[in-house]
């Protein structure tokens, strides 16, 4: 009866951490890629909706590279940034896939979920916008037009438009290099992908003593150990 109490509690544990995961992962990818498809079927390249007052904006641009928009430059910088991303985002998998068969913390496996869906929305834009829409130069991108998209797979532009100038002022004329120019801050424009990316590795970082004291092989076992200790006395 314990041994049978113990495999159902175990199966249980596993289908909530999977459950979590999967549902953080489709939470963030539909948001990020409904969003994103407004965005391409609503506004142009360098188009700006203020959302409030001056300090949140919505940005339209798109870049070929990693996120924030920085950027890889060149066809072959963009293949390689590409499969890199691909066998990143397996490696993310097979990670999710070994924490929850290990029975880690609910809140790092959801924080690794917010890192896979981010990394799977951006290369969703890569692989496949490209194939999908046309440019969104000078007017508003159509969803699958009849003389094909502006790219080919692997080649698309991900879509970037939160955009928080929170602070805008001049450096002073005595600063090195930069005296005179304006400053902005916060000046990348990024989407819902990257800001999902940022948010899994913050919390990690944050509580990364609490999910890794508490994800130790050892003290899993003692625990277990112990758990089948108090079982067997009552």
């Amino acid at each position: 009866m314990i041994l049978i109490r113990y495999v159902a509690c175990d199966k249980e544990g596993i289908m909530s951490l999977a459950k979590k995961s999967v549902l953080t992962i489709l939470l963030v990818l539909v948001a990020d890629q409904v969003f994103k498809i407004w965005v391409k079927t609503h506004m142009v390249i360098g188009q700006e909706i203020p959302v409030f007052d001056h300090w949140f904006l919505l940005h339209f641009i798109e870049n070929n590279g990693m996120a924030f928009g920085m950027e890889l430059a060149g066809k072959t910088g963009k293949i390689i940034l590409s499969l890199f991303r691909i066998i990143a985002l397996v490696a993310i998998g097979w990670y999710i896939r070994y924490l929850i068969r290990h029975k880690a913390p609910s809140g790092l496996v959801v924080a690794v979920s917010l890192v896979f869906a981010g990394a799977l929305g951006n290369i969703i834009d890569s692989a496949f916008y490209g194939l999908i829409f046309d440019d969104s130069y000078f007017h508003v991108a159509r969803l699958f037009p009849k003389d094909g998209g502006y790219a080919s797979f692997l080649h698309g532009r991900v879509v970037d438009m939160l955009y928080f100038p929170l602070i805008k002022s001049t450096f002073p004329h005595w600063v090195p290099f930069w005296g005179g120019q304006e400053f902005i801050f916060f000046r990348p424009v990024f989407n819902l992908s990257d800001s999902s990316i940022t948010v899994g590795v913050a919390i990690i970082l944050l509580f990364y003593r609490k999910f890794f004291k508490q994800n130790d092989p050892a003290q899993i076992e003692d625990n277990g150990l112990n758990g089948d200790k108090e079982e067997l006395k009552s």
